[in-house]
């Protein structure tokens, strides 16, 4: 097989189907058969300059796939098998893919660098090829010709993205910089291995922490990066400006000093450079603005001397100078770019750092953007009128209310009259998104001064419904407006709002837009059936009647949908689609007529069309029609009560099957939120079904495959059975107890752990905690209550480390605090006693009963008088 792989790893790019697949057949069999020649053959092939490109192409990315995978569990599989490898093996790719680094081909060198890198992030966190930054660095001390100069920068680069900094300690750290910057310099005269270096250092600034608390060493990496924004060549400029902005983010309390020329330079780049590099430059600014987001929000106006974190207040110091660089670019538009859903250009990348500008310095923005409005929103040059309709919308959050609502009252009529007479679609559909984004911020329960009152209610309404009309791009933001003048009236509770007496004419023009032929374009359906939803959500109890008519109506579109017979795979992508919509739709009309009974039971007349209706839907395969029809069925059991009990027996396929579901995850993790809402709907009727839901939620809890984020939810899960069959779970206790204290063991540690793990640890710990939780009350007033002791002391202990790891949220903090009282509530006298012999568990007490959280001091109350009950008995 060696010596034909050539020619197999051409036909697998053959454009013959026959023959391609033929190759690929091949190519698995030997793969499967003796994967450690399969390997050496790919990267022999690789490395061979007399081999075609096409050939030794295919081979680096079969090599490169047989190291990684997206999914976490096949990686770790791929990870596994690599470093069982023979050394011996390892040792002959290893070698191959560093010779392949002085090929003269730069898609075999480009293909080497990312494969070595993979390898390196293999091996280097276990210790293995510690010298391969040592024989790449060499590569830049000795003379070599350029390309294996600009090849060895490309693999530093690749292997800064695929290693953690902490594997590589400092000297080399250093070693690797030096070579990177060195290459990036200015007298560099070989521009392949300037970008190249430019690139490596993107990849290498998470490394740079120790150098960038040098004055010295921050400085030189500093002016070697300006200066290559400054390359005559475009793609070196860019990856320049792409560093800037990674630093502005790793490193903005080390910037002080270099911000005066920095400005300069974006300034000067998105005035005068192509727009690749101008999209960068504008793009450092919105980094520094969500950098000083982040602190102002966190910190608010606490920013005393001895806060972890300052806030230099960059973007305000620049505010009179940037606003108008910023306010120049939105006038910078392109003829199509409403058409282009992906489209992004310098005027909206201006509009949105001008929104982030406004969101980080409130008010002083006002005055320095109204000055362009005005010029510009009367000009008869459509560009003018759109860039002024852009800045009033981009400017819109941030500021107070207080500030803004005068301004709006005036801009209002003004708005509408755009929306309806403006002769460019451009104009319209940002005038459509400013409307909405007054709506969005300026409108609702918590703004003093409403915008919206009874008496323009229905101008706004009239013009809203008439360009809903109107081309899909305006239509569609025209949607989006009238969803936020609907959710700004959810809390007007069973009172009249304005919205009222217009709902009828609301929901026929949005089933009106949900039936035109070009709903298809500029998301406009998925808008329309998203307004239809929030419209009903935020309805008040005087439309209910008309909520009850849409019932039928929805439910004879998913019919037909269902009906549909023979259709092209792009119509069957289009009706999957719609159904998902449609059961979307009907979740929202099942929810706000279960919420009272009146409603519930005139509802109640159509639930066995529904479900049967539900059930259909089941039968078509497609993972986003499942996810919201199971959203759907919950939504409906929480409705229908135990009368759901009748329908259990059909359903349970398709239950099962969605718990089953490891590939598409999103449906596994909606289908374990379900099993909540049955339990509480059903009670203990839901028993006969529990060895077959718990079975699976076990198998998903142990399987390597289901994505991380779905088994949280699955131990809440624990907790609602319990609490539907109270102590009935007693056969399960011994399965599920050791998989919660395992759970807890490995959640109960996360310091030095990422923002990212420390939330998923929190998620994990409330789900281990509330089913904790449901087990202890599911089995309270029952004889069975002390089969639970023994499990106490492990609880209890899980409690006190996480008090003293100190990271906990506040949703873990309220749940862990509700345990606490859980346990002596169920068990008596003896839980009691065990939390007052630990001082953690006290301490933890006290600190929440004085808790400024009103709700964890509502629990910490709760757990104070359930101990003292239970001690006093």
């Amino acid at each position: 097989m060696a010596m034909e792989v050539t020619q197999v790893l051409l036909n697998a790019q053959a454009v013959d189907g026959t023959v391609r697949k033929h190759a690929e057949e091949s190519l698995k069999q030997f793969q499967e058969q003796n994967l450690p020649s399969f390997l050496l053959s790919l990267s022999g092939e690789l490395a061979n300059d007399d081999k075609p490109v096409d050939s030794r192409k295919l081979a680096g990315l079969i090599l490169k796939n047989a190291l990684d995978a997206k999914e976490q569990h096949r990686k770790f599989e791929l990870v596994q098998r690599w470093l069982s490898l023979d050394s011996s093996v390892k040792a002959q790719i290893k070698t191959c893919l560093l010779q392949t680094l002085s090929s003269p081909v730069p898609d075999a060198r480009s293909t080497a660098s990312q494969v070595i890198a993979k390898i390196a992030g293999i091996e280097l966190p276990h210790n293995q090829w510690p010298e391969l930054i040592d024989a790449l660095l060499s590569n830049n001390i000795h003379q070599v010709p350029d390309h294996v100069k600009q090849a060895t920068l490309e693999t530093l680069g690749y292997l800064c993205e695929e290693v953690s900094p902490d594997v590589v300690d400092q000297d080399k750290v250093n070693k690797i910089l030096t070579a990177v910057v060195q290459g990036m310099n200015a007298s560099e005269g070989n521009n392949d291995i300037r970008l190249a270096a430019t690139r490596a250092l993107y990849n290498s600034l998470g490394f740079a922490h120790a150098n960038f608390t040098n004055d010295m060493e921050r400085d030189y990496i500093m002016k070697v990066v300006c200066e290559a924004t400054l390359s005559p060549e475009l793609k070196i400029r860019q990856a320049a400006f792409e560093c800037l902005v990674s630093i502005s983010s790793t490193y903005y309390e080390k910037l002080s000093p270099y911000m005066q020329a920095i400005f300069n330079i974006t300034a000067k780049a998105v005035r005068e450079d192509e727009e690749p590099v101008a999209l960068q430059a504008v793009e450092f600014w919105s980094s520094i603005c969500d950098e000083e987001i982040d602190i102002l929000e966190e910190y608010g106006g606490d920013l005393s001397g001895d806060s972890e974190t300052t806030c230099f207040y960059f973007v305000k110091q620049a505010l009179p100078a940037l606003v108008p660089l910023l306010l120049e670019t939105l006038l910078k538009q392109e003829e199509d770019q409403d058409q282009d859903e992906g489209a992004w250009n310098l005027a909206m990348a201006g509009g949105t750092c001008l929104g982030l500008v406004a969101r980080t310095v409130g008010d002083d923005i006002v005055p320095l953007v109204m000055p362009f409005i005005e010029e510009n929103i009367t000009k008869p040059d459509w560009r003018q009128r759109e860039a002024a309709t852009y800045a009033f919308g981009s400017i819109l959050e941030g500021p107070t209310p207080e500030k803004l609502t005068s301004i709006v009252n005036v801009a209002l009529n003004f708005m509408l009259s755009a929306l309806t007479n403006d002769p460019n679609n451009h104009v319209k559909d940002t005038t459509a998104w400013t409307l909405g984004r007054i709506f969005e911020f300026l409108h609702g329960s918590t703004v003093e001064t409403p915008i919206i009152t009874h008496a323009n209610c229905q101008q706004i309404i009239t013009v809203l419904l008439q360009s809903m009309k109107d081309v899909p791009n305006v239509a569609e933001k025209a949607c989006g407006a009238l969803y936020f003048l609907a959710q700004g009236y959810e809390d007007v509770g069973s009172s009249s709002s304005p919205i009222t007496p217009f709902f009828q004419e609301i929901v026929q023009a949005l089933l009106n837009v949900t039936h035109r032929e070009d709903a298809g374009e500029s998301r406009l359906r998925t808008a329309a059936y998203e307004t239809l939803n929030e419209v009903v959500r935020c309805s008040t109890d005087e439309t209910a009647p008309l909520v009850v008519q849409l019932v039928p109506l929805i439910m004879m579109e998913l019919h037909q949908t269902l009906e549909a017979q023979k259709l092209s795979s792009d119509e069957k992508e289009k009706q999957n689609e719609l159904q998902g919509l449609l059961c979307g739709c009907l979740q929202v009309i099942i929810q706000k007529l279960g919420a009272s009974e009146p409603t519930k039971s005139v509802f109640m007349q159509y639930a066995d069309q529904m479900m049967s209706l539900f059930l259909r839907v089941f039968a078509c395969r497609s993972a986003t029609v499942h996810e919201e029809a199971m959203l759907a069925i919950g939504a409906f059991a929480y409705a229908t009560g135990q009368e759901f009990a009748k329908y259990m027996q059909e359903f349970y396929k398709y239950f099962e099957m969605g718990l089953q579901n490891f590939e598409e995850y999103q449906v596994c993790a909606v289908t374990v939120g379900v099993v909540g809402d049955i339990c509480r709907a059903l009670e203990d009727k839901v028993l006969p079904y529990c060895d077959g839901i718990m079975t699976q939620l076990l198998k998903d809890l142990s399987s390597n495959q289901l994505h991380r984020t779905v088994k949280p939810p699955i131990f809440s899960c624990f907790g609602d059975i319990a609490l539907a069959i109270g102590e009935n779970f007693e056969k399960y206790l011994m399965y599920a107890m050791p998989m919660l204290q395992s759970a807890a063991e490995l959640s109960a540690h996360a310091s030095g752990a990422d923002d990212e793990i420390i939330e998923y640890t929190n998620l994990l710990r409330n789900g281990i905690l509330e089913a904790y939780s449901g087990i202890f009350q599911g089995f309270k007033n029952s004889p069975k209550t002390q089969l639970l002791m023994p499990y106490a002391p492990h609880i209890i202990q899980f409690l006190d480390s996480l008090y003293m790891e100190k990271d906990m949220d506040d949703t873990v903090t309220k749940t862990a605090i509700g345990v606490l009282g859980d346990l002596a509530d169920t068990l008596g006298s003896n839980a009691a006693s065990l939390i007052q012999q630990s001082v953690s568990s006290r301490d933890f007490l006290n600190e929440c009963l004085s808790s400024d959280d009103h709700l964890i001091k509502e629990s910490a109350d709760w757990a104070k008088l359930a101990i003292s009950r239970a001690m006093s008995v």
